[in-house]
C-alpha cells in the first residue's frame, strides 16, 4: 500500500469513528465541489480538531480568514454558544455565495456572518467597528499574506486568545529559505513573526492525511510586556 493511500485510509478510519460528517457537512462538500471550488477545505478530523480547540478555549467569538465553501466555518460555529458570533472573511464573491448557502442550511446563519472582499481591506474595516476581542482566529487564506493576517489577529484578540494558521508545512517547502514562492515566503514570514513576537507563544505540528503532507501552527496571545522604567 502506498503512503498516500495509507494516509487516506487512516483519515477515513478516524473520520468514521471520531469525526463523522452529518448531512449538512456532506452537503457543504458536495455543493462546493459542484460549484467548482478548489478541493482544499480541511478534512473531517481537522474540522473536528478546530471545533474541539474552540470548545476548549470556551470561545464566544471567532474570526475566520478564508471561508471557501464554509466547511470549516460550520465546524467552528458549532463550537459557539447560541449567542456566539463568527465572522468569516472571503475574497471571492462566488465562494462566499456557496458558503452562505451551506451555512444557512446548517442552521448557523444567525451566528455566522460572511464578509466579501480582500481580507486586508476587510480587516481594517472590522477593526474600526471596535469589536469585542476574538477568542479564536483561524487563518486559512492566501498564504503570501500569512504574516499580515497574524499581525491583524493580534490587534483583534486579547491575552489568552488562540490563533491557528493552517497549511504551514507546504509539503516540506517551508524549510526552503531560498524559495521565492509567495506561499513559502509568506508562511516563513508568519512562522518567524510568531517566533519573535513577545506577545505570542507558538508551535507548529506536521500532519499527513487525505490532503497530503502539511501542518498547522498554534499561537497563544500573551499579556502585553511591561515597558521598562
Amino acid at each position: 500500500m502506498s503512503g498516500s493511500q495509507l494516509w487516506d485510509d487512516v483519515d477515513f478510519y478516524f473520520s468514521t469513528h471520531l469525526a463523522p460528517e452529518d448531512e449538512f457537512l456532506k452537503a457543504a462538500v458536495r455543493d462546493s465541489e459542484a460549484a467548482g471550488l478548489p478541493h482544499i477545505a480541511v478534512t473531517p478530523p481537522q474540522g473536528k480538531l478546530l471545533q474541539l480547540l474552540a470548545q476548549i478555549q470556551g470561545a464566544r467569538t471567532i474570526l475566520e480568514i478564508g471561508t471557501l465553501g464554509g466547511y470549516s466555518t460550520i465546524w467552528l460555529a458549532r463550537a459557539l454558544p447560541a449567542d456566539g458570533r463568527l465572522i468569516s472573511l472571503e475574497y471571492s464573491a462566488r465562494h462566499a455565495e456557496v458558503a452562505t448557502r451551506n451555512i444557512a442550511r446548517a442552521g448557523l446563519e444567525r451566528i455566522v456572518e460572511v464578509r466579501v472582499g480582500p481580507a486586508l481591506e476587510s480587516l481594517p474595516k472590522l477593526a474600526d467597528e471596535n469589536p469585542a476581542p476574538f477568542d479564536v482566529v483561524f487563518i486559512d487564506a492566501d498564504k503570501a499574506n500569512n504574516a499580515n493576517y497574524v499581525e491583524w489577529a493580534l490587534r483583534l484578540t486579547r491575552a489568552g486568545s488562540l490563533i491557528i494558521v493552517d497549511n504551514v508545512v507546504r509539503g516540506g517547502r517551508v524549510i526552503d529559505s531560498e524559495s521565492s514562492e509567495p506561499d513559502v515566503e509568506g508562511t516563513r514570514a508568519a512562522v518567524e513573526l510568531m517566533s519573535a513576537h513577545p506577545r505570542l507563544s507558538a508551535t507548529a505540528i506536521q500532519t499527513v492525511g487525505s490532503k497530503g503532507y502539511d501542518g498547522f501552527a498554534l499561537a497563544r496571545v500573551l499579556e502585553q510586556p511591561e515597558e521598562p522604567e
